[in-house]
């Protein structure tokens, strides 16, 4: 097995790398960010999963409460779900929000069809809300319930895990 390598990859290498189904991972130090990782009992603040599709530009899809960027899909500017280029939302995500970020392949390669249904999935599930803090806070002391998120408000991982169960790369009886 050959020795990880520790080294940067410049951002544009690694967009160039990046394929349908990859993971983009964000993790900040500060204490917000200290925080979503105590109550989500997550390693890093945020996820994001790359589509990459023949006739655009690499695109991030994700939920998150900022409204910044263009969300591609629906063509405005709103928070939550939200579909963005990959580029400009990994520059905001290291910039603004100081996050570091990290591109984790999947492997192998999705099929045409994988890649199909995430574009239903994006379709489906675009402009959905992020939850508000209280709808946050509810969750947590409510504890983790093993069952299926409702689409009503979505965390940028439960949209990622939708998104690999219609893709059939996790098992759709798995909670979100």
């Amino acid at each position: 097995m050959a020795p990880i390598s520790r080294d940067r990859l410049p951002l544009d290498a690694a967009v160039e790398l990046t394929r349908t189904g990859d993971l983009w991972l964000f993790r900040g130090a500060s204490a917000a960010d200290q925080a979503i990782r105590v109550l989500t009992n997550a390693p890093v603040n945020h996820v994001g999963m790359a589509i990459v599709v023949d006739d655009l530009p690499p695109l991030m899809w994700h939920a998150e409460l900022g409204k910044g960027l263009l969300d591609v899909w629906s063509g405005n500017h709103h928070r939550g779900v939200q579909l963005h280029d990959l580029r400009e939302a990994v520059v905001q995500w290291c910039g603004r929000y100081e996050q570091h970020a990290w591109l984790r392949q999947l492997s192998p390669a999705v099929t045409r069809d994988m890649e199909s249904a995430a574009l239903q999935t994006v379709a489906r599930l675009d402009g959905t809300p992020f939850p508000a803090t209280a709808a946050l806070a509810g969750r947590w002391l409510r504890g983790r319930a093993r069952r299926q998120a409702g689409v009503e408000m979505t965390y940028c991982a439960e949209v990622v895990a939708a998104t690999y169960q219609e893709m059939g790369l996790l098992d759709a009886k798995r909670p979100t």
